[in-house]
């Protein structure tokens, strides 16, 4: 484990032109590699960064791109994490068995290979983001990653939108919450429009940092990708990656429409230095959140 309380985490910010993985692959190691040169130790892809984001159709072809864990995907990364001595996140589409499919985040240790994995447990079925018909929701828990670095809080994309699996991550005893993710605008939406979800989608996540005392660090893709389906607009995936304090504070924020990189200083032992001051877990009265676990309240 690290003697050091910083801890240099890198976020890579990436389009998508088509669905050739070995493409992609290259393009992504050659970001993770200028990251590494600049000295990060933690370095964390974007959902799905294999391909274009598929989901924008309910297309049976499309469970072609899945692959196994341990497969292809994960014997690159794995390879390229143990080359440039980091522990890497990356984003896979797992195919767990016939018919069983997930959303995967996958956690690579230097030379230790694949240290653990996270399959994403809060599903969206929206327009454009059919993501129900490709993934059976998670069935790994909230549990924190054991690395080098430290116990990694990884989520994915949706599941950023839920206070309880933050809370459950920090319960466990994560050190920093990692949402790598694929969000976008629907092209009809007004630009009002499209401002507040995107506000709203970076306030829910600050507020996981504050509520928990915990860093929180953001990949999205940026880029457009057209819908495959006739008639419709299309997503303007909309970057702006970033990288929160356990204040909520901004510490880097990438571009809206910019492949780019982020790189950050982080000062882990300024989580309990936080947690002392805003004792939030002291304070919880669990003796009355019973009824979190039902579905409504009538």
């Amino acid at each position: 484990m690290r003697n050091s309380s910083k801890l240099k985490v890198g976020v890579v910010q990436q389009s998508m032109a088509d669905n050739d993985k070995q493409t992609n692959w290259r393009k992504s190691a050659e970001l993770v590699r200028k990251l590494a040169g600049e000295g990060a130790e933690l370095v964390m892809l974007q959902e799905l960064h294999s391909t274009l984001y598929f989901c924008q159709e309910e297309n049976t072809d499309y469970f072609d791109l899945a692959e196994p864990i341990p497969g292809p995907a994960t014997e690159y990364f794995g390879a390229l994490a143990a080359e440039l001595n980091i522990v890497l996140i990356a984003s896979l589409f797992e195919k767990r068995g016939s018919g069983l499919y997930h959303n995967t985040a996958v956690v690579f240790d230097k030379d230790a290979g694949m240290v653990g994995k996270y399959r994403k447990m809060h599903i969206p079925d929206d327009p454009g983001f059919y993501e129900k018909f490709y993934f059976t929701p998670g069935d790994l828990g909230f549990e924190p990653i054991h690395t080098s670095v430290g116990k990694l809080g990884v989520l994915v994309c949706w599941d950023q939108w839920y206070p309880e699996g933050a809370r459950m991550m920090a319960m466990a005893g994560a050190e920093m919450l990692f949402y790598p993710t694929a969000i976008g605008w629907d092209m009809s939406d007004t630009p009002e429009e499209r401002k507040r979800q995107h506000d709203a989608w970076q306030t829910i996540q600050r507020s996981h940092a504050v509520a928990n005392s915990l860093p929180v660090i953001v990949a999205n893709r940026t880029g457009f990708e057209a819908s495959p389906r006739e008639g419709d607009s299309g997503i303007q995936f909309w970057g702006q990656s970033f990288i929160a304090g356990p204040q909520g504070e901004i510490l880097a924020l990438a571009s809206e429409d910019r492949e780019e990189t982020l790189l950050v200083e982080l000062d882990l032992a300024r989580t309990e230095k936080v947690k002392r001051i805003w004792p939030y877990f002291r304070d919880r009265r669990i003796d009355a959140y019973g009824d979190l676990t039902r579905r409504w309240r009538d």
